[in-house]
């Protein structure tokens, strides 16, 4: 077996549930600091994090970025093995976090030795950002962290997270960049009353109807550059007694948008809102920024990814904006150009998580591949 595979599967028979990291990152910390990274754990609440680094200088920056935690594995009578002890069955690797991202944190770890043991006076920085609180509400994980190095001034130039994001083969997708994700709690409040005197009430699902009818029927934007146009959707809707006899006196709402540069999360929230006071709501809205859209444009980093990834997959790679949020928009407001690369996402989050050996073993080098056209020879 494989280094990267034995990492995996040590990572695996660890059930980091988010935030809970298990001894994930203690692992990986001893065998970097065996390479000679400089090891700095940061916690913050339930959360852990770790920062480590191996060089110095005016270089650039080369962060690798990945979290530790998974999902919730569900029942685990509907998985084929149990989702906590791997199993290699036909070429195929089964556990809870085996692409979502296990094997991403475990061919960085082993590229990063690999990277530093043929370049120990290599140009610049590189590092890996880890965290375990990247499924979770992200609140004490990668935001936190940005927070700290934007406080002390630690500069990132680039930055490769680690989520799977291939298709059908590794390495046919490049993702330069993400919509943002805004999403909100509306609350209409109404009247309560008999259904027989609707008079004596204000029923809040009739005065919302118009309104959320208009929200969902607008168009926001055409798109932008390789952006799909934004999109929001309304995700529940809860009111009533449970009795078909009663009016009820508050509705409930969920919706998120998920929106490209064209917006910020403080005009789409403004927008909204002038929606539902132009239909005369009486209502109360929280909002939840998950995080502002990013983009990296053409460069180094970019064009790097670019070369190794049609030398992977056979094919240039899409260049894609799409799927939901990573940990990279807390690290592209630092002035980052970030890209995502990793395996193939077909089963991330379902039961019996998998991913190909034969992608697993091919990955590290991906990985270093990148490093060294970043900065070996910088």
């Amino acid at each position: 077996m494989s280094e990267v595979v034995q990492l995996t599967c040590a990572l695996i028979a660890r059930p980091s549930i988010t935030p809970d990291d298990a001894g994930c990152q203690a692992m990986i910390a001893q065998r970097l600091q065996a390479a000679g990274f400089a090891i700095e754990h940061l916690r913050f609440g339930d959360v852990d994090n770790l920062w480590a680094t191996h060089g110095e200088g005016d270089g650039p920056v080369l962060v690798l970025l990945g979290h530790t935690d998974v999902v919730p594995p569900g029942p685990r009578e509907a998985w084929a093995s149990d989702p906590f002890v791997p199993e290699v069955r036909d070429g195929v690797l089964y556990g809870r976090g085996a692409a979502d991202m296990k094997s991403g944190v475990a061919a960085f770890v082993v590229a990063l030795e690999q990277f530093v043991t043929a370049h120990p006076q290599h140009p610049g920085k590189v590092a890996l950002l880890l965290t375990s609180d990247e499924e979770g509400d992200a609140l004490d994980g990668v935001r936190k962290v940005a927070d700290a190095f934007r406080v002390r001034g630690e500069r990132i130039d680039w930055c490769i997270t680690g989520e799977p994001s291939s298709k059908e083969v590794l390495g046919d997708l490049l993702r330069v960049g993400r919509r943002g994700s805004l999403s909100a709690t509306l609350t209409v409040h109404g009247v309560q009353g008999h259904v027989a005197y609707p008079e004596k009430a204000r029923n809040p699902i009739h005065q919302a109807a118009p309104a959320l009818a208009a929200l969902t029927a607008r168009q926001w934007d055409a798109g932008y550059e390789s952006f799909p146009p934004t999109s929001l959707q309304i995700s529940n809707i809860h009111a009533g007694t449970g009795a078909n006899n009663v009016i009820p006196g508050e509705l409930q709402v969920l919706f998120n948008l998920r929106y490209n540069p064209h917006w910020t999360a403080e005009k789409l929230e403004a927008e909204c809102e002038a929606i539902l006071r132009a239909h005369g709501l009486d209502y109360a809205i929280h909002w939840h920024r998950s995080g502002e859209p990013f983009y990296t444009p053409e460069g180094p980093l970019r064009s790097a990814a670019r070369a190794v990834l049609a030398e992977f997959s056979g094919n240039a790679p899409e260049e894609s904006t799409g799927g939901g949020t990573s940990d990279a928009r807390f690290i592209a407001p630092l002035g980052a150009h970030c890209i995502e690369i990793g395996p193939v996402n077909a089963s991330i989050h379902k039961v019996d998580e998998n991913v190909r050996v034969a992608d697993l073993e091919r990955l590290p080098m991906l990985y270093l591949q990148l490093m060294e056209r970043l900065l070996a020879t910088a």
